[in-house]
C-alpha cells in the first residue's frame, strides 16, 4: 500500500509540474507573440500615403499609393517607385506635414 501512494504523488507532482511549465510557456512565448501580431497589423492597417516606410529588406522610402494589401514606395534622389505587400513592413514613421512649408 505505501508503494501505490507514492507512485500516485510522484504522478501527481509530475502533473502540476509539466502545468505549470506550460502557463510559464504561455505567458512567456505566446502572448508577447500575439501582442506583437495585433500591433503590426494595427500599424499596417494605419498606414498613410506619405508615410516613411522601412522594410523587412532595408529599403527606406515615402509612401506614394496604397491598394488592399499592397503599398507603393518612392525611394532614392531618382524617385524610384516599388510595390511591396504590407507584410514586407518592418517599421512605419509618420512624417509631420503640419510644419511643412506651404506650396505657392
Amino acid at each position: 500500500m505505501q508503494f501505490l501512494t507514492t507512485t500516485t504523488e510522484s504522478y501527481i507532482s509530475l502533473f502540476f509540474t509539466l502545468a505549470l511549465m506550460l502557463v510559464l510557456l504561455y505567458f512567456m512565448i505566446y502572448r508577447p507573440q500575439k501582442k506583437q501580431e495585433k500591433k503590426d497589423a494595427a500599424m499596417r492597417a494605419a498606414l498613410e500615403i506619405g508615410d516613411q516606410v522601412t522594410t523587412i529588406g532595408g529599403v527606406i522610402g515615402r509612401v506614394v499609393a496604397i491598394k488592399d494589401d499592397t503599398f507603393v514606395l518612392e525611394t532614392g534622389s531618382d524617385r524610384v517607385k516599388i510595390r511591396f505587400t504590407k507584410s514586407a513592413i518592418s517599421s512605419v514613421e509618420k512624417l509631420n506635414m503640419d510644419n511643412a512649408p506651404a506650396k505657392k
